[in-house]
């Protein structure tokens, strides 16, 4: 210990603790003075001081009431003070229960837009991404998000809160999808695995809410390039708004010419797409944001005696307010709309036509009141507008319904460290309505520890096709999950236990589709990331067990679904060497059940290499599958094995920033 003050003719001592263990870093000091200092490893503290007679000391620390004492200045040698811990504001609370957050700088961070880009076999793609987290499937035919049993379509994207209808890409059987969102569009990404309060309806089992950039204060500009895929976005900053635009081409022409692959492609993939958001700060408490994006996707594939050929546009676009309506309440209001034409020919036999137009307006308005540090209301209402036509001989239809929503949302502090939030979710679809209870208790004993349990229902309408044919009341699921969470300064371990039971899912019975098929979903989801290995060394293992049995769609006895694996691990190593960053994957999933034969486990180790060429050029290069293993991601009705295009992906890209001040930061947004 050192005096923090020379010159006194008084000592002051003592040590800081909460009554269990010393704090390190409190800041101790004289009211009215300079005299003061900062508490050592062992809660111990020493300044000297020149103040006479009655003085205050107060002792300071983050997430502690203040400690103040009243005495004469000899009195204030060897002093013991125990701070009292101070109850967090309902506003403070981040339970983290069935749910991993991205890009936020008030949380443990395990991945941001550069992760995303840079994972070793994401290639730029969000939903990529997030399948090495855990409670997610390694469904290889398709991509999608599959979530702790559930089908990829019970997963459900949200942008600024407003519903996105079609999510993905187009692409031809046995192909994976691509997300339709640049990841550096968001500034924040929460995966919630279930579990999700009352805000959020149509999901039976996840949701995926993403939240834009605000506005921006300077001009940027970026462009990068790659062997798949070529862009190029920026951002006009204003005095109270910004305009953003990004344009990108992906082909796979140039890369099948370079790497032999399996299928017969008549026509490379493509797609090519267009963003712009604008953002506006109307006041100090008045936020408008719009966002519209457009994708033109075409694909032509030579499949036994029939070239068939896809082609899919996809308008999604978006309007939402937020603003101050009276002290600690805000009203948000937003409206979407969701367009997608999908076009096929050749689709089942030579010389057929598939034509499917699908549309969804998406209304929502929303309270939310923060009435006390230990209480928060929300309550809204939404509306979904949808219709569908389809044109395929023999099959047509056209189809129009809209489902009216409305939910209460209650957080409240029970005592200090016990957390409870309620809400309650109505929705009416035709002459059907359901009320959905849902329920999250979380203890909180320390900054590092946290114990919760939830527990809801969750309700989802059936696809058109179905819903064409006949009247079907939406299907539901019943969740409940106990989630551990410890996180220490270099350490995230997350432990989740779930069980899912699933009532009134479409069933094809006598050539009728009818809402009694049922199912049922368990296991258990471990998360580990660290940084204290080694120095400059981060190292994730995520794993999954899941035992998932369905009796739906057009199955004739219960039975693990196609999709689900019955253990998913993923582990990964990215380390630094100067300007280098160097990663391996290894991706592992169990057999997959098949009326014709359960497939091989699926096996990937992935490497890649990022180069921080200078302040504004990054330089990053993967390699999938090194070993070449020709993975078998299920079989056919005639028992033969289908499997990837290639058996290895090779991906380099170049990302420059233009007109930016801040290094090595390649948004276009």
């Amino acid at each position: 210990m050192g005096a923090c003050h020379m010159g006194a003719q008084t000592i002051v001592t003592g040590t800081v603790g909460d009554g269990h263990e010393p704090l390190t870093g409190a800041n101790v000091f004289l009211l009215g003075s300079i005299d003061g200092c900062l508490t050592d490893s062992l809660g111990r503290f020493s300044f000297t001081t020149q103040q006479t007679g009655e003085v205050t000391l107060r002792a300071t620390f983050i997430g502690f009431n203040d400690y103040t004492f009243t005495a004469d200045v000899g009195q204030l040698q060897n002093l013991t003070i125990n701070m009292a811990e101070r109850a967090l504001s309902i506003n403070e609370v981040a339970v983290t229960a069935s749910t991993f957050s991205f890009g936020r700088s008030d949380s443990f961070k395990t991945m941001d837009a550069l992760d995303v880009v840079m994972a070793g076999n994401s290639c730029g793609d969000i939903v990529a991404a997030l399948q090495t987290l855990p409670g997610t499937q390694m469904v290889g035919e398709d991509g999608k998000l599959y979530v702790r049993g559930g089908e990829s379509d019970e997963c459900q994207t949200f942008v600024n809160g407003m519903h996105v209808l079609i999510p993905y890409s187009t692409e031809t059987e046995n192909s994976a999808v691509r997300g339709r969102f640049s990841p550096f569009l968001f500034k924040g990404i929460s995966f919630s695995l279930g579990g999700y309060g009352g805000e959020y309806g149509q999901a039976l089992s996840a949701v995926l809410p993403m939240e834009t950039t605000d506005m921006a204060t300077s001009d940027k500009y970026g462009v990068s390039a790659s062997l798949v895929d070529w862009n190029i976005g920026g951002t006009k900053a204003f005095t109270n708004s910004s305009l953003s635009f990004n344009a990108a081409l992906t082909s796979l022409g140039l890369y099948d010419r370079l790497f032999t692959q399996r299928f017969d492609f008549t026509r490379p993939y493509r797609k090519l797409s267009g963003e712009a958001q604008y953002k506006t700060e109307l006041s100090a408490t008045s936020v408008l944001k719009s966002y519209v994006g457009y994708d033109l996707t075409s694909v032509g594939l030579h499949v036994d005696d029939r070239n068939l050929n896809l082609c899919e546009h996809n308008v999604y676009a978006n309007i939402t307010h937020r603003t101050q309506i009276a002290r600690s309440t805000t009203l948000f209001t937003g409206i979407a709309n969701s367009s997608v034409w999908n076009n096929i020919d050749d689709a089942v036999s030579a010389g057929d036509h598939y034509r499917n137009f699908r549309n969804e307006v998406h209304l929502k308005a929303e309270l939310h009141k923060v009435c006390s540090d230990a209480l928060k209301l929300s309550a809204g209402v939404e509306d979904y507008i949808r219709n569908s036509t389809l044109r395929f001989a023999p099959y047509r239809y056209d189809l129009a319904y809209n489902i009216l929503a409305a939910h209460a949302d209650a957080q409240w502090r029970i005592v200090p460290r016990v957390f409870l939030n309620v809400s309650a979710r109505t929705e009416a679809m035709w002459n059907h309505r359901l009320l959905m209870p849902r329920a999250t208790l979380s203890y909180i004993p320390s900054h590092r520890l946290q114990f919760s349990l939830v527990a809801g229902r969750y309700s989802q309408t059936a696809a058109d096709d179905y819903l064409a044919q006949r009247n079907l009341r939406q299907s539901t699921a019943d969740h409940a999950v106990f989630s551990m969470q410890y996180q220490a300064k270099n350490t995230l371990l997350r432990i989740e236990p779930y069980w899912k039971q699933y009532h009134r899912l479409p069933l094809l019975q006598q050539g009728i589709w009818q809402p009694n098929g049922y199912g049922t979903s368990r296991g258990v989801d471990v998360f580990v990331e660290d940084h204290s290995l080694v120095r400059n060394l981060a190292t994730t293992l995520s794993y999954s067990y899941n035992d998932s049995r369905r009796l739906y769609l057009d199955y004739t006895e219960e039975r693990t679904p196609h999709y689900a694996s019955r253990h998913n691990l993923r582990l990964t190593a990215k380390f630094a060497i100067g300007k280098f960053i160097a990663g391996v994957a290894e991706s592992y999933a169990s057999g997959r059940h098949f009326p014709t034969g359960t497939t091989p486990c699926y096996n990937s180790f992935d490497v890649n290499l990022t180069w921080l060429a200078s302040p504004k050029v990054i330089v990053y290069t993967s390699l999938n599958n090194v070993f070449g293993r020709t993975n078998v991601f299920r079989y056919d009705t005639a028992g033969s094995p289908v499997t990837a295009s290639r058996d290895r992906f090779f991906y380099i890209g170049i990302f420059v920033s233009l007109k930016n001040n801040k290094a090595y930061d390649i948004s276009n947004f």
